[in-house]
């Protein structure tokens, strides 16, 4: 008997759902023969795979044997399952022996462990199409929100599809010597992508796919102006990619608006009061083209999770760069950790780190900082004023502080200074780096020479 119990429409319709008994008895039988092959066909069959309930049993109890490193053969195996309670003794001798006895061929044991776990694919995607056909005929949902349910089901499939496996070191070797010589000859590493500050790029040698990139600071200091410059720069420099943008605190006419002020070097209080002249409208119009042509989506939404976001994120083709502004604004999937907010965040931040190595680009995440530096001496931020968790800090691949003495000592000589200090770099050396600040276009921008520039010092 299988184990689905539930008439699903494919039975109502008199339709089969895909299996094959063949196979299933025929790797069975092939692995009480062999059990040393149990470990091959473990990394790519679940128990669960199996379309009959017994075969099931069979191979959980299979693996149970190989885990408790005793023998395999028909004795064991059927004492074992005896003993669980899935066959009696006379049921269940003639059925294993038969298994034993009737193997097609040993060979082929990979090739039995590969279809059925194709046939099981196909059951599970059936059975995702019921429950989506099922939410849309029921109608309780919003449709955009019966959509996004309908995306995550077909992800979550795709998830089990990939598995990783060894990878030889001279491989790896020589895949990490052809990297090298195309950035040795003077190409970019396409698979990097840059802040656009050169230091910081020295320093970082770029942003990795998978990274976690945090962007820490007091209220005020600038976090959101410093990624959305990083964020522009990359998405006119970088015309294959696209930035995707989730402003949790601000509009997206505001964010908008502060990407044209940056770029087209217009006071950020003309946009907001319209008082533009002449000037500032050419400045403005040919800031629009330049953005428009950028592949830059920002989202709005308040309050979102990394499930919601990574469901989001999956309808964006080609994308380069994720910001997420900002992590005290999210929630964890996981309700249950809602009620605690350090245990809520560390969710948060382990999942973020677990999407931006599935969708294969970094995510700049910002953070609010505690207020114990306001009671320091030196106000620069350090790693303890992470807000909340240490988590953030363990997940994080990268931790980037901001600072502006300005915020604190009102001296104008020091008005258009910044600082990003680089306060951990799983990959390279910290190091903390001076970077000019213009308050009226919200534009942060490098000051050294060496490297390409995200735009010239701006006027004071």
């Amino acid at each position: 008997m299988d184990k689905n119990t539930k008439p699903s429409i494919g039975a109502l319709l008199g339709r089969q759902p895909p299996y094959s008994v063949e196979n299933e008895q025929a790797l069975l039988g092939a692995l009480i023969l062999d059990n040393e092959k149990l470990g091959d066909v473990s990394s790519v069959l679940n128990a669960q795979d199996f379309y009959f309930e017994k075969h099931e049993k069979i191979y959980s109890a299979l693996i149970e044997l190989s885990l408790q490193n005793r023998g395999v053969d028909v004795v064991t195996l059927l004492s074992l399952l005896v003993q669980k309670g899935v066959y009696t003794e006379e049921q269940g001798a003639s059925y294993i022996r038969q298994l034993a006895e009737n193997v097609p061929s040993l060979s082929n044991i990979m090739d039995y462990a590969t279809i059925i776990h194709e046939k099981a694919l196909l059951r599970a995607l059936i059975h995702a199409a019921e429950e989506i056909m099922e939410e849309a005929y029921d109608q309780h949902g919003e449709p955009n929100k019966i959509i996004d349910s309908a995306q995550q089901k077909i992800f979550n499939l795709t998830q089990g599809v990939a598995k990783h496996d060894f990878s030889k070191l001279d491989e790896i070797i020589q895949q990490f010597y052809i990297e090298l010589k195309e950035i040795s000859s003077g190409n970019e590493n396409t698979k990097t992508i840059k802040t656009y500050f050169g230091d910081i790029d020295r320093v970082l040698v770029g942003m990795n796919p998978g990274d976690l990139v945090l962007i820490g600071a007091r209220p005020g200091m600038g976090k959101t102006s410093f990624v959305m410059n990083i964020a522009a720069e990359v998405a006119k420099r970088r015309k294959d990619k696209s930035v995707a943008i989730f402003s949790m605190e601000m509009s997206k006419t505001q964010l908008a608006s502060r990407l044209l002020s940056s770029e087209g070097k217009i006071e950020s209080r003309k946009l907001r009061d319209g008082q533009l002249e002449e000037e500032d409208l050419a400045k403005l119009a040919e800031a629009a083209v330049a953005l428009s042509q950028t592949n830059i989506y920002i989202d709005e939404s308040g309050n979102l999770s990394p499930m919601e976001m990574r469901t989001k994120l999956r309808r964006i083709p080609n994308l380069g760069l994720v910001v997420v502004d900002y992590l005290q604004l999210m929630n964890s999937d996981d309700k249950k950790k809602r009620d605690n907010r350090v245990l809520e965040v560390g969710d948060i931040t382990r999942n973020l780190k677990i999407m931006a190595k599935d969708l294969g680009c970094p995510i700049m995440l910002c953070s609010q900082l505690s207020r114990i530096a306001q009671d320091r001496k030196d106000k620069r931020p350090q790693l303890t004023d992470l807000r909340e968790s240490g988590a953030i800090e363990q997940d994080a691949d990268v931790v980037l502080f901001l600072h502006r003495e300005f915020y604190y000592n009102h001296d104008p000589a020091i008005e258009n200074e910044a600082e990003c200090i680089v306060s951990k770099n799983r990959h390279g050396s910290t190091e903390d780096i001076k970077m000019g600040w213009n308050g009226k276009y919200t534009l942060f921008f490098p000051l050294e020479h060496r490297y390409d520039q995200m735009a010239p010092p701006p006027e004071a």
